[in-house]
């Protein structure tokens, strides 16, 4: 009789559980201010040394890139590469989360987490970090409310706003910026596929400092998913295989920070100077971050930059609410 009182001890558990978790979803932030284009919040990111910073989402954010700026590569890039059915679903893959808990009981960890781009939205604008069932729950309904409230092109927008890119570059402005020191309209098909092959992991595994090319190898994958979509031309998917992405500021940030800890290491206790030899041992430099860049003026959008979230020829058009 023991294993009875087990199992309704522990059905009392889940359904006290289940009532914890109903009613934390009704003390989430509305979702409906997110329709004003004007708007402006505030969330916390953190850098790679584990410290939380403000960013500011929205127009006062000074790399803030609105929709109509930013090239119809780099928008199919990042859709192809991280959700292929962004504009078919409501906020949730079921397919994609039935493949993830598989894989994840298979591993017996949260290996997987089949998120769409909504519900990443979702988690980075109004949630924490945390792989907790708790969270997971919140951030299912949140991107089913977005969904339902906001149109496709603004979720797609916000997104490319506050995806990390590199130590403290936070959306598609800013990493223009940072890595090819230009505006996203002016951002080449190839250059498109290299910010989104980063996505995966900007800190480690796709981080170009490190892996280059690693990620030149997966945006070549993804300028074959833009030709398979046809959102490149064969002319133009060829064009974008042979240009090789100018990454001459990002060698200049690594010679320096090269620079500085060849400086410190030359000062040993045999060359220090007279004076600062009681001084304690400094370890090596981290590289140097970009120095801040103001953005430059307005620019024209490309021909093929989309202002509504607009799909190519042969893709689903979305179901945008106005």
């Amino acid at each position: 009789m023991k294993w009875k009182k087990y199992l309704l001890w522990g059905a009392g558990l889940f359904a006290l559980y289940a009532v914890y978790v109903v009613v934390s979803l009704f003390f989430l932030p509305p979702v409906s201010a997110l329709k004003d284009k004007k708007m402006n919040m505030t969330i916390q990111v953190k850098d790679w040394q584990g410290n939380y910073h403000p960013l500011v989402v929205g127009p006062k954010n000074r790399y803030w890139a609105p929709l109509s700026q930013i090239p119809s590569e780099m928008k199919w890039a990042v859709i192809l590469a991280e959700d292929a059915s962004f504009y078919k679903h409501e906020g949730i893959d079921v397919k994609a989360i039935k493949e993830a808990i598989k894989y994840d009981l298979e591993k017996q960890s949260f290996a997987r987490g089949a998120s769409t781009i909504t519900q990443q939205v979702a988690k980075n604008l109004f949630l924490s970090r945390e792989k907790t069932l708790t969270r997971k729950a919140k951030e299912l309904y949140l991107a089913k409310r977005m969904e339902q409230e906001i149109t496709k092109g603004r979720i797609i927008e916000l997104y490319l706003n506050v995806i990390e890119l590199g130590p403290m570059v936070h959306g598609i402005g800013h990493g223009a910026r940072y890595y090819f020191g230009k505006s996203p309209a002016a951002l080449t098909p190839r250059e498109c596929a290299f910010l989104a092959a980063m996505l995966p992991g900007p800190r480690v595994a796709y981080n170009p400092y490190k892996n280059l090319d690693k990620v030149l190898k997966r945006s070549n994958m993804i300028l074959r998913l833009l030709a398979n979509k046809g959102v490149l031309s064969a002319g133009e998917y060829q064009a974008a295989l042979a240009e090789t992405p100018n990454i001459g500021r990002m060698q200049r940030k690594v010679d320096e920070s090269i620079k500085q800890v060849e400086v410190m290491a030359n000062h040993t206790s045999a060359t220090v100077p007279q004076g600062l030899d009681k001084q304690p041992e400094q370890g090596p430099v981290a590289p140097a971050a970009a120095p801040a860049e103001q953005p430059g003026g307005t620019e024209a959008a490309p021909e093929k930059a989309p202002d509504s979230g607009a799909a190519p020829k042969d893709a689903p058009a979305p179901q945008d609410k106005q």
